[in-house]
């Protein structure tokens, strides 16, 4: 059984983990990099000593040492970036802002507003401080060549160099050695067995398995080699570990990618991704370029005599990478659309609004990363923020994937036990309830650890209003997840319990739908269904707003006078749902049920609180208030009998006539088609009339009402066959007209009196 994820709808697993990797680049990384050395602190003299400590304080938290001088003449207080060896003031003066104690303690809106000031001018002063160190960029080349000259390795005998090389070519030839011996055993497990998800994750897995196994087999042997050819803890040994990490970190994209998309075997796809190969192929790119920009950073780092350069590495490779992603969420905009819409096969209006905007809310976090990488390299701060836009890249990633991933498992597993054992709608319930929660869950605890992250940035996490306000929150976030895990199980419960409707279409509307039993249940379930999920709607809504503090005392005496007002200025409302209300309790018809209101007339399609919606056989759909309904008749409960004329010749053989239909009765019951549908088999039952033209004859038969009228028009047409058959002959309209002597002559004959019984017959 297809297993469709899941916006419903289809999700497998989910596609952002590929298109995502994109935002775990090199943007925090490099920042780290860069804003992790000496800050200088230039003070003028006259700060008072509670003002150093706290600035100390904030600069130190970041983890980064600090380098303290007395300002020049003319010159003011400043936390300088990190720049060359000798402190270099920036061009920007608005660097020059140092964070200033706050006269009084300030309220969360002015910490957070103020927090984003700072912010602001600290990436408006790390753009331009990046922009104005890119010409210093030109002498990392010089500077590599001082610092490899001075390699402890490969001193006697092979240069570091070829022994860095020779290196990297062994682990890439032990890799592919085991690709090459493992291919067949894992090629026969890389087929799924089925187009179902579990399948195909199976087999994706073992390619999984395939790649990780290949990854640790090339790092082992990087590491064997760097330990045998270059044990000095030279550059070139760390060029080595650093390349070795940078590989693994390509190699994750690529593998992860693989798993996903499988590039090479559409047929064990877990994402359904459009234009799938062609966005592996970016993928690669990515997953080499992003690498060998980290590893670049890190080498200049050692190298680098002038900080300056490494700023302005970063500056060209940081916007780089941005460009490169946001170029790529651009032209997958329409793929990543197509791809949340098959959340499900009936996508409303806000699934296509979501749908919409995933990519260019991606392009924006994109920005606002790079934006970060930025700013942190300016920031007092700076190196917890950009850690904290890495871990947030990561709960971008991951959430989804496990938050769609085990929905998809547990929705997989749930369609294979229900293949095996079909499930009460209570079972049913229960598992889309457990997928649901399974979910949410995920995604409540995703956006816990977002709010743990970055709530430090706009207010003081152990302030007292904080903590207050956390707990609060909490509370509401726990109340409104159990009201939608609820929602979820009451909403999959009366869809369990709900029959399929039957579909009606025009010219069908004597097929028998056995599959389709009317029931009481389909009648009030759709009633009680929309009453029950507003009552939970309302109820959880009306807690919500007595946590956050709302007094909700009003909203119910308002909500109590309009109900009244309602009653008094609506009786006619009020007179359709009690009449409905009373025909619901009597049972008086069902959805599926043909039924005869007086007026109109048709099979009863829908049920709402105040009305009926009756399909008319000639397509018209009429509704009818239950209020204008004096009386009902229904034509589908329980059985049918149909009685209708046969017109026979004056001379017919009335017995021979009874078998002969008696004989197709039979016939019929027999039938594997109508058979079935027979409660009183078709008969006979008498003369019904004489007239001057013909003898009357009355057949009935009683089946059920659903296919009553198809049985009827088969019975006839096989009872003209069998009397055809059988030399009964039909009435005709035909009239005879005699002549002069012929009347005279029937006249005579009508004066001779017939024989009686008692008296012999002439001779």
């Amino acid at each position: 059984m297809r297993d469709r994820v899941g916006m419903g709808g289809y999700l497998r697993l989910s596609w952002v983990l590929t298109l995502l990797l994109c935002l775990a680049g090199a943007g925090p990384a490099l920042a780290q990099a860069n804003g992790d050395a000496s800050v200088p602190l230039v003070l003028r003299g006259d700060e008072s000593p509670e003002t150093i400590k706290r600035m100390l304080d904030a600069i130190e938290a970041s983890g980064r040492k600090v380098t303290v001088r007395i300002a020049g003449p003319g010159e003011a207080m400043s936390v300088q970036p990190p720049a060359a060896t000798a402190p270099v003031a920036p061009a920007n003066p608005k660097t020059a802002a140092a964070p200033k104690a706050p006269a009084q303690t300030p309220t969360a809106t002015s910490n957070a507003a103020s927090r984003i000031d700072e912010f602001w001018e600290s990436f408006v002063a790390g753009l331009d401080y990046g922009n104005d160190a890119i010409p210093a960029a030109a002498a990392l080349p010089e500077d590599w060549e001082r610092a490899w000259s001075l390699n402890r390795n490969g001193v006697a005998g092979l240069p570091a160099g070829w022994r860095l090389l020779f290196s990297l070519t062994l682990a890439v030839g032990a890799a592919l050695l085991f690709r090459w011996a493992s291919r067949g055993w894992f090629a026969r497990r890389l087929r799924p067995a089925g187009p179902e998800f579990t399948p195909r994750l199976i087999a994706s897995s073992y390619g999984l398995v395939q790649d990780l196994l290949t990854i640790g087999i090339a790092l082992g042997t990087l590491r064997l080699c760097g330990s045998l050819f270059l044990p000095e803890p030279d550059l070139a040994s760390r060029v080595l570990r650093t390349v070795g990490n940078a590989a693994i970190i390509s190699a994750a994209y690529v593998i992860i990618g693989r798993f996903l998309l499988a590039p090479d075997g559409p047929e064990r796809r877990l994402l359904p991704l459009p234009r799938a190969q062609h966005h592996f192929r970016l993928l690669i790119v990515y997953a080499i370029f992003a690498p060998v920009v980290v590893t670049s950073a890190i080498v200049a780092e050692w190298v680098a005599l002038d900080r300056r350069s490494v700023a302005g590495l970063f500056a060209l490779t940081g916007i780089a990478i941005t460009l490169f992603k946001l170029w790529w969420f651009y032209n997958a905009r329409h793929d990543i659309k197509a791809l949340v819409l098959r959340y499900s096969e009936t996508p409303g209006a806000m699934l296509r609004i979501v749908a919409t905007l995933t990519p260019w809310i991606y392009m924006a976090v994109s920005v606002v990363i790079w934006m970060m990488g930025r700013a942190a390299a300016m920031m007092s701060d700076g190196g917890r923020w950009a850690e904290a836009a890495g871990l947030t890249q990561i709960i971008i990633v991951l959430a989804p994937v496990f938050a769609i991933g085990a929905g998809a498992l547990l929705r997989c597993r749930q369609a294979h036990h229900a293949a095996l054992n079909p499930q009460t709608p209570q079972q049913e319930a229960l598992a889309r309830t457990g997928q649901a929660a399974v979910s949410g869950i995920i995604w409540a605890g995703s956006f816990y650890l977002f709010a743990r992250l970055w709530a430090g940035f706009f207010t003081d996490m152990g302030s007292p209003e904080f903590i207050a306000f956390s707990r609060q929150a909490a509370s509401i976030a726990l109340l409104a997840f159990g009201g939608w895990v609820a929602l979820v199980f009451l909403k999959a419960f009366f869809d369990a319990y709900t029959p399929k409707a039957a579909p009606t279409m025009p010219g069908d509307e004597d097929a028998v739908h056995e599959d389709h039993i009317p029931s009481r249940l389909a009648t009030v379930l759709p009633v009680l269904r929309g009453v029950v999920l507003g009552a939970v709607v309302g109820l959880v809504g009306l807690v919500v707003l007595s946590r956050l503090g709302v007094d909700i005392g009003p909203l119910l005496a308002g909500f109590g006078i309009l109900g009244l007002a309602i009653s008094f200025g609506s009786q006619a409302l009020v007179r359709d749902i009690v009449s409905g209300f009373f025909f619901m309790t009597e049972d008086a018809f069902r959805v599926g049920e043909y039924v005869d209101t007086g007026r109109l007339r048709g099979t009863v399609e829908k049920i709402s609180l105040r009305s009926m919606q009756l399909r008319h056989q000639s397509g018209q759909i009429h509704t009818v208030p239950f209020g204008q309904i004096p009386s009902l008749t229904n034509a589908s409960r329980d059985w049918a009998t149909l009685k209708f004329n046969v017109r026979l010749d004056h001379s017919a053989d009335i017995e021979k006539a009874r078998k002969t239909i008696k004989k197709t009765g039979l016939a019929l019951l027999e039938d594997p088609e109508y058979g079935p549908h027979f409660i009183a088999p078709l008969k006979m039952q008498g003369v019904a009339d004489i007239a001057d033209t013909a003898i009357v004859v009355r057949l009935k038969f009683t089946a059920k009402p659903a296919s009553a009228s198809m049985l009827q028009r088969e019975a006839l047409k096989r009872v003209y066959r069998a009397l055809n058959e059988a030399g009964v002959p039909f009435a005709s309209n035909a009239v005879t007209v005699r002549g002069g002597e012929e009347r005279a002559g029937a006249a005579a004959i009508a004066t001779v009196p017939p024989p009686t019984p008692l008296a012999p017959a002439a001779g």
